[in-house]
C-alpha cells in the first residue's frame, strides 16, 4: 500500500495547488508514483568540494561507480561541472553543513528543512538553496510560498540569520527547436516577492487539509477532524527527507 510521508519545505511549495482536494490529489498521485532516483548524490558532491575539498575527477569517478542507471548517471554528471564552476568563481573562505531544521505548518505536521551549508566571503555569509529539477522549478506562487517559509527559518536561526539568500536553479530552460540543456541560474531571493501572512497561513491550510485527505484516502479511511490531527505528534511518523526531486 502507498503511503504518504510529510514533504520538504521546498517539496510542500512545489506540491502545493489552490483548493486540499487538488492538493490531495496531487499528494496521492506522487505516493503512488514516487520518482525512481534522487538528487542526493550532488548534494553530497557539493558538500564534499566545499568542505571537504575532495578533487573534482574523484567525486565524478565516484558518481559514474555508484549510480548504476545511465540515464540518471548522465544526468547528475551534466550538473556537477555547473556545480564547480560556480564555486570556483565564489571561492569561499569557509564552508560549513548545517543541521536540519522543521517549520511547523500546524494541525502537528513539522515540515523538514534541511540547508545545504553556508559559506563567507569576505565577512559576508551566503546561504545558497540548490534546486536541481531539470524541468518546471517553483515559480510564482510557490516560489514566494517556498521564500516566504525559508526567510523565517533563516531570521529565527542565529545561525543563518543575516546570510544572503540565494537560490541556484539548475534547470533546462525550454527553446523551441532545441533540446533543452541545463544551465545554472543564481536568483538573488530578495528579487523574489514575499506573501503576506494571511496568504501564507491560508496556503499552509490548504495543504495541511490536502494532506490529511490524501493520507486517509490512502489508508482507505475518513479525514480525520481537525481536532484530533492537531494532537498528532510532529515527529513521528514518516519525515520525507529533501530527497526525492523528480527530474
Amino acid at each position: 500500500m502507498a503511503k504518504l510521508k510529510v514533504p520538504s519545505v521546498q517539496h510542500l511549495a512545489r506540491n502545493w495547488q489552490s483548493t486540499p482536494e487538488r492538493t490531495c490529489k496531487k499528494l496521492v498521485s506522487l505516493a503512488k508514483s514516487p520518482p525512481t532516483f534522487n538528487y542526493n548524490p550532488l548534494f553530497f558532491a557539493a558538500r564534499d568540494m566545499l568542505v571537504f575539498r575532495q578533487p573534482y575527477d574523484e567525486i565524478v569517478e565516484g558518481i559514474r561507480r555508484a549510480v548504476k542507471r545511465a540515464d540518471v548517471r548522465q544526468n547528475l554528471l551534466g550538473v556537477l561541472p555547473l556545480i564547480r564552476d560556480h564555486f570556483a568563481a565564489v571561492s569561499p573562505d569557509f564552508v560549513q553543513t548545517i543541521d536540519r531544521r522543521y517549520y511547523s505548518i500546524g494541525r502537528g505536521l513539522m515540515v523538514p528543512f534541511d540547508p545545504p551549508l553556508l559559506y563567507g566571503v569576505g565577512g559576508q555569509l551566503t546561504f545558497p538553496w540548490f534546486s536541481f529539477w531539470r524541468q518546471n522549478p517553483l515559480a510564482k506562487e510557490r516560489l514566494s510560498l517556498f521564500v516566504t517559509l525559508v526567510d523565517e527559518l533563516l531570521a529565527d536561526d542565529p545561525d543563518l540569520a543575516g546570510a544572503t539568500f540565494q537560490i541556484l536553479d539548475f534547470s533546462a530552460p525550454r527553446v523551441k527547436g532545441l533540446e533543452p540543456e541545463r544551465e545554472l541560474r543564481v536568483i538573488d531571493a530578495r528579487d523574489i516577492p514575499r506573501i503576506d501572512d494571511n496568504t501564507k497561513v491560508e496556503m499552509l491550510r490548504i495543504f495541511a487539509d490536502g494532506y490529511f485527505m490524501a493520507e486517509a484516502e490512502l489508508s482507505g479511511r475518513s479525514a480525520a477532524p481537525a481536532e484530533e490531527r492537531e494532537q498528532r505528534d510532529p515527529k513521528q511518523g514518516d519525515l520525507f527527507d529533501d530527497d526525492l526531486p523528480s527530474p
